[in-house]
C-alpha cells in the first residue's frame, strides 16, 4: 500500500444469520479525498461503517488503515480516525464544552485549547457553556462533528451528518466538510442519502446496492460517462428538432416547450452542435447535464436488476457488480 492509501477494504463482508448485510466489498480511499458512499436504504452503508471503525467485527474479508491491518495496532490506528455513526448522543444537561471534556478525558490526549478549536471550528465556541438541550439539532450534528474531530484525526467517517436538517443546516455541514479537506487537508469518508450534498462536496465515490460494490472512481469522471441530457436553446425549435430525429445522433428526443431535450453520450455534443450549425439554425446554448440523482438511480436499478435476474443458462452471472 502506498503512502496516499488511507483506507482500504479486501473482500469485506459481514453476516447477519442467513443474511449477508455486505458481500465481497473493496473500497480505496485515498488521502486528502472527500469520499462519497452511497447507496439506498438498506444497502449496507452502516454497516460497512461500523466495520471500518471496528464495531462490530467482519465475517470475511479485511480493513486496512493507514497501510496496516487493522487487527494489528488497532488502537494506535484508530486514534487517528474521527467517526460520527448516524446520531450523535450527548448529555444534555451538560454544556457543549463539558460533553467535549467528557469525551476528551476518555481519550486522553486533548488539551483545553484542543477543546476550544474544535468548538471554534464547527462555530459553536460562541455557545461552549451553554446546556446541549438548548440547541437545535443542527447544532447537535455540528457538537457530533467536533467530538469526532478531538485528537486531530487524519480520517473522519460520517454517517449521515446531514440526517434531519433544514437547509440552512445543510449548508452549514457541507461548508465545514470542505473546509475540513481543502483547509486541513483531512481525508473525509461521507455517507448520505442526500445526492445533491455528494455532488457538491465529493471527490470520488462508491455506490453500493444490496450489500455489494457497484462502481467507484472519481465524481466527475462517473458523471461525465454515458448517456446525458442535453438541452439545445434555438429560436428555430421546430426544424432542430426535425434535424437532430433524423440524425441519429441521440437515443430519444423531446420538445419542452422553449427548448429541446435529447438523450445522447457526452461526446456527441460537438457533433451535435456542427450538425445545425451546417442545417442553417442558430444554437444560442447546449448544455449537456448528468446529475448525480439520474446517474444513481439508473446505476442502482439496474444492479437490482441483475441481483434479481438469474444469469442465462450457460453463461456466468457476474458478482460483486460494474466496478470502475
Amino acid at each position: 500500500m502506498d503512502d496516499s492509501t488511507v483506507l482500504r477494504t479486501y473482500g469485506l463482508a459481514k453476516r447477519f444469520r442467513r443474511r449477508w448485510a455486505v458481500r465481497n466489498l473493496d473500497l480505496h480511499i485515498r488521502r486528502g479525498e472527500v469520499f462519497g458512499f452511497l447507496g439506498p436504504n438498506g444497502a449496507g452503508k452502516s454497516t460497512t461503517i461500523r466495520m471500518l471503525l471496528s464495531l462490530i467485527r467482519p465475517t470475511e474479508g479485511r480493513v486496512e488503515l493507514f497501510g496496516a491491518p487493522l487487527t494489528r495496532r488497532q488502537r494506535s490506528a484508530l486514534r487517528r480516525v474521527g467517526g460520527l455513526v448516524e446520531r450523535p448522543d450527548f448529555y444534555l444537561y451538560l454544556s457543549a464544552r463539558r460533553n467535549l471534556e467528557i469525551v476528551a478525558g476518555l481519550r486522553g490526549d486533548t488539551s483545553a485549547r484542543d477543546i476550544d478549536a474544535v468548538l471554534e471550528t464547527v462555530g459553536l465556541l460562541p455557545r461552549a457553556h451553554d446546556r446541549v438541550k438548548t440547541f437545535s439539532h443542527g447544532m447537535k450534528q455540528r457538537l457530533g462533528i467536533a467530538q469526532a474531530l478531538l485528537g486531530s484525526p487524519e480520517l473522519i467517517i460520517l454517517d449521515e451528518p446531514t440526517s434531519g436538517l433544514d437547509p440552512q443546516g445543510i449548508k452549514e455541514v457541507r461548508e465545514l466538510i470542505l473546509r475540513l479537506s481543502g483547509e486541513r487537508g483531512m481525508t473525509v469518508f461521507l455517507s448520505s442519502h442526500l445526492l445533491s450534498e455528494i455532488e457538491q462536496t465529493a471527490t470520488n465515490m462508491a455506490i453500493i446496492n444490496q450489500g455489494t460494490l457497484v462502481v467507484q472512481g472519481g465524481v466527475s469522471e462517473l458523471l461525465a460517462a454515458g448517456e446525458h441530457v442535453v438541452r439545445v436553446e434555438t429560436p428555430d425549435a421546430r426544424r432542430a428538432l426535425e434535424v437532430i430525429s433524423s440524425s441519429g445522433l441521440a437515443t430519444a428526443v423531446r420538445s419542452t416547450g422553449s427548448s429541446i431535450e435529447c438523450d445522447m453520450p457526452r461526446t456527441r455534443v460537438a457533433e451535435l452542435n456542427r450538425m445545425l450549425v451546417r442545417a442553417g439554425i442558430a444554437v444560442d446554448a447546449l448544455v449537456p447535464k448528468r446529475s448525480l440523482e439520474e446517474y444513481f438511480l439508473a446505476i442502482t436499478e439496474g444492479a437490482s436488476d441483475a441481483v434479481l435476474s438469474p444469469p442465462s443458462p450457460g453463461k456466468p452471472g457476474k458478482e460483486g457488480g460494474r466496478r470502475a
